[in-house]
């Protein structure tokens, strides 16, 4: 058990064998991050919480880091101590402890990790809570569900717990517009063009960044100069979206495809769990493309500029 700041410990399994440590710590809440949950000593008052995750690079880690750092912080505030624990004490635990100083201390996730391996030098995070710290970092220390970076990082899990791509979770489905009576003031809904079915709101949109234009498809021999040159024209030409309800029967059991408007049947684009290429260059995975000019945007205008523009 190592102290890495007033009132937070990170250790191994072994690090709470002994019940007169943990009271001679001020230890008061054991936060353990195993496969399975660990029998903790009988302790009164001591308080506990289970983070189930494999010390592998696909776990996911993210989406529980600020419930540890809750479960962490109150029992600081409270004037006691956190035990931070997993079975070697080495990379969950540690990925868990430098979220927390991340969050707490206001620090990059490069200077909270370097203060943990300070603490204890035997500390070496895989590469999967590596990147997960880092999309913590970029989300501003806040999982944030909303975020369209949460919102692949969710994806690509999926991709990997499901390879055979079926009963796949609710919750990585956007609402179907058409199952909510009113869009969002501040959002834009995208209708087919053709029949005009609400198919997506702009919440859905994942946005990339700007792959190299017309270098990134060399690897496709196109030699012709007319195709080399943008003209202007908006380099991305169609909208990467997360997955809606709608799409659902589609997408099950099935690596790529098109994208179908589930009124008129007309195309809108294509989907791939493995990637496809933007028009910008930029390769996304997965990816569920809808083309710009299969859509209209929808805006919805305000009651008080409605009101506004009457008067």
């Amino acid at each position: 058990m190592v102290a890495v700041l007033p009132g937070l410990y990170v250790g191994g399994a072994e690090s709470c064998s002994s019940p007169e440590a943990l009271a001679a710590a001020g230890v008061v809440a054991v936060l353990t991050v195993d496969a399975e949950e660990a029998p903790l000593p009988a302790a009164p008052g001591l308080r506990a919480l289970h983070v189930r995750a494999r010390d592998e690079p696909g776990a996911d880690l993210l989406s529980r880091l600020d419930d540890c750092a809750a479960f962490i912080g109150a029992a600081r505030a409270a004037g006691g101590a956190a035990l931070v624990r997993c079975a070697a004490g080495v990379s969950r635990s540690a990925a868990v402890v430098t979220a927390y100083l991340m969050k707490s201390e206001g620090l990059r996730w490069e200077e909270a990790y370097a203060a943990v391996k300070a603490a204890k030098p035997d500390v070496e995070v895989n590469p999967g809570f590596e990147g997960q710290l880092k999309l913590y970092e970029a989300m501003g220390c806040v999982v944030d569900t909303s975020s369209a970076l949460y919102k692949r990082y969710r994806l690509q899990i999926v991709t990997e717990r499901y390879p055979e791509l079926q009963d796949l979770p609710r919750e990585v489905f956007a609402v179907d517009p058409t199952s909510i009576c009113q869009t969002p003031s501040m959002e834009v809904l995208y209708r087919c063009r053709k029949c005009r079915r609400s198919l997506f709101r702009s919440s859905s949109i994942l946005s990339h960044t700007e792959g190299s234009g017309p270098t990134a498809f060399v690897h496709k021999r196109i030699t012709d100069s007319t195709q080399l040159r943008d003209h202007g024209r908006d380099k991305c030409t169609s909208y990467f979206i997360e997955p809606v309800q709608w799409m659902e029967p589609v997408l099950l059991g099935v690596m790529e495809g098109q994208l179908l408007c589930p009124k008129c049947t007309s195309k809108l684009g294509s989907f791939s769990w493995r990637g496809e290429q933007c028009s910008c260059g930029r390769w996304v995975t997965p990816a569920f493309q809808i083309h710009k000019s299969r859509v209209d945007e929808v805006k919805t205008l305000p009651v008080c500029d409605f009101q506004a523009a009457q008067t």
